[in-house]
């Protein structure tokens, strides 16, 4: 849970009328159903608020409260008949509306978000965080001009605003402006809705604007794993201008990246505290200091290594002699991302991928129930798993694939690292990096964007990926026929 809705939340948190001890009991209930909620145990905050409710059904702040609580929980439907009962209570509540109108746009209910959205704004008309919930919900159907005008209006209400300025380079960045789109990323560390918070390195940051001839400096990670590996190629020109890089990321990836060209030294989080340098620059800031542009993207042929001889050797052996096609596949990424119900598609709905006659070899990590299920209706799918280790692992299976097919996670960005074919499937409203109207990446010059033509259309995407690789099984055959003649 982020600072602002916390502060929105304790502003709501629920109120009981005079004590008798059963009210007593149930105020500490509420009392520490916040203390949890503010902690993200939503689970445990939600038992609290349900013993405060007993004794004081008729509190709006409850249901406004339990609401946030039951939609962090996925229980839309019950989040939702909070969120209308709290303004059933309390009809004149704009947050409520805001709440209401976030949760419609999650389900793709649009209309109806629009209307809470505008009746929150009735209720406050400069309410920034109403503002900039409409201009995502613009955002999200693609109504761009709208968005931006959205946020320009909650600019020019709170313009100091951190989360109204991230949102907005984030649209900017989408939209090819890469010169205000880095400096808008900066107001990451100052919005409440990501909860990221600076180091507090007693070193300088550096930005680009200062000699490094002769000086060490830490590259620290300070988004997910998929942006380490995406930032991490500015390593090596770090290092161009004279400094001893030492490149600092989770452990999951440690390994992979400190074969990256100009890294002295790679570590995780747990060694820093002992370490000695000079000056210090997120990843997610390197782009800004070296003035990125969408023509001077660096090292879009790949950066990473070959992973050692031996280590596909290995994953060869496992997969058995090679006979057709081997294509990796990954349908997931982290269920806790806040974005994974956009990005993520039911590995049952690539069913008519697996028909055509390739060697599939799964790459997902942390295979969900439902998932897992039709797998194992699916022997033809070869899944090693278990023995991916790390990324480092995984690029040593992936090394001996002819293509990567994966919805958007952090394996698309190690494909494109070490230059691997790689065919990304994206929703219709993509993250920031992919752009718009394009099916290349000048991120990556491996990969090809397989686009929803509208919201949550994942069977047009599945059906133009069984296009393409059916041809490229066809080509494959001409190629090896014409060989063996």
């Amino acid at each position: 849970m982020n600072r602002q809705e916390r502060r929105a939340a304790a502003k709501h948190s629920p109120k009981p009328a005079p004590q008798n001890p059963q009210i007593a009991r149930s105020l500490e209930a509420a009392k520490q159903g916040q203390s949890l909620f503010n902690l993200g145990r939503y689970a445990e905050a939600l038992e609290c608020f349900n013993a405060f409710e007993k004794f004081n059904p008729n509190v709006a702040p409850l249901y406004q409260t339990r609401g946030l609580c039951l939609q962090r929980l996925g229980r839309f439907a019950e989040a939702q008949a909070d969120f209308e009962r709290s303004i059933a209570l309390n009809p004149g509540e704009a947050e409520t509306h805001k709440n209401l109108g976030t949760l419609h746009s999650r389900l793709g209910r649009m209309d109806q978000a629009f209307a809470s959205f505008d009746r929150a704004l009735a209720l406050r008309p400069n309410f920034p965080a109403a503002l900039n919930e409409k201009a995502r919900a613009l955002w999200s159907l693609q109504l761009l001009e709208d968005a931006f005008a959205t946020f320009h209006r909650s600019l020019a209400v709170a313009p100091d605003n951190a989360d109204t300025i991230w949102n907005l380079a984030l649209l900017q960045m989408l939209t090819g402006d890469f010169e205000r789109g880095w400096l808008g990323r900066e107001a990451r560390w100052k919005a409440p809705s990501l909860g990221l918070a600076e180091r507090g390195f007693s070193q300088a940051r550096w930005l680009g604007d200062r000699p490094l001839e002769g000086r060490s400096i830490l590259l620290h990670a300070d988004e997910a794993l998929g942006d380490s590996i995406q930032f991490a190629r500015y390593a090596s020109m770090v290092a161009a201008l004279g400094a001893r890089v030492i490149l600092e990321v989770k452990p999951a990836v440690r390994q992979l990246l400190a074969g990256i060209r100009g890294v002295a030294d790679c570590i995780d989080r747990s060694s820093t505290q002992s370490l000695a340098f000079d000056l210090h620059c997120p990843l997610g800031s390197l782009p800004l200091a070296f003035g990125t542009r969408l023509d001077t993207i660096p090292f879009a042929q790949g950066y990473l290594p070959v992973p050692p001889t031996e280590h596909m050797r290995a994953w060869e052996d496992r997969l058995g002699r090679r006979t057709r096609v081997r294509v990796g596949l990954v349908w997931s990424g982290d269920p806790g991302h806040k974005n994974d119900h956009n990005r993520s598609i039911a590995l049952r709905a690539l069913a008519p991928l697996l028909d055509c006659d390739v060697q599939f070899v799964s790459l997902q990590k942390g295979i969900r129930n439902e998932d897992r299920a039709f797998l194992a209706e699916r022997p033809d799918v070869v899944d090693l798993t278990d023995q991916l280790t790390d990324f480092s692992a995984t690029a040593a299976l992936m090394s001996c694939l002819d293509l990567v097919i994966s919805v958007d996670t952090s394996v698309v960005h190690l494909a494109g690292a070490l230059g691997i074919p790689v065919w990304t499937m994206l929703p219709f409203n993509p993250d920031w990096r992919w752009l718009l109207n394009r099916d290349d990446s000048p991120w990556y010059r491996s990969m090809r964007l397989f686009r929803q033509p509208k919201r949550d259309d994942w069977a047009s995407v599945v059906d133009s990926v069984r296009r393409e690789l059916a041809a490229l099984v066809s080509t494959s055959r001409s190629h090896a026929k014409a060989l063996a003649r």
